[in-house]
């Protein structure tokens, strides 16, 4: 399976880079994983609804250019459904079973995502009803799909 983590931003702090450095690395054996960062919009800090939705489309069309055809896309979304880490494994199991193998999920900016993304999603997962920075949801993401693996895989991995 191939799987995509699409980011907008530039990832900075050295200790989520080794984080997530290190699952990418632990996934090895079950997928290949490339992590894609797309640059974020520059936007002032009091941004008019427009300015946001103008925002949104441009980090959304650098998103969708890094989406193929065949691609099954999975969104981070607050509204999103919310699943155990068992329900992620069967989701990912499913979707290697179906013929899915290139999976890519969506971290959007700090104002989320364009309606485009969402139309273009096959499904809107959350990982909670807090809003988190999306550096940091990369990291809690990349341990989640790692987590999922050893799930379909019944390995051992702590609780």
């Amino acid at each position: 399976m191939k799987i995509t983590i699409i980011s907008v931003g530039k990832l900075k702090e050295k200790y989520l880079k080794q984080g997530i450095g290190e699952y990418t690395k632990r996934l090895g054996p079950y997928a290949k994983v490339d992590v894609v960062e797309v640059p974020d919009e520059k936007a002032p800090e009091n941004l008019s609804e427009a300015q946001m939705v103008e925002v949104k489309q441009k980090e959304g069309e650098r998103i969708l250019s890094k989406v193929s055809q065949d691609t099954y896309v999975i969104t981070l979304e607050i509204e999103g459904k919310q699943l155990t880490s068992e329900k992620l494994a069967k989701k990912i199991d499913e979707l290697a079973t179906y013929g899915k193998s290139k999976v890519a999920f969506v971290i959007g900016g700090s104002l989320g995502l364009s309606d485009e993304v969402l139309k273009r999603s096959d499904f809107g997962l959350s990982f909670s009803n807090m809003t988190f920075p999306h550096q940091l949801m990369r990291l809690m993401l990349v341990e989640q799909v790692y987590r999922a693996f050893k799930i379909i895989r019944n390995e051992p991995y702590h609780k």
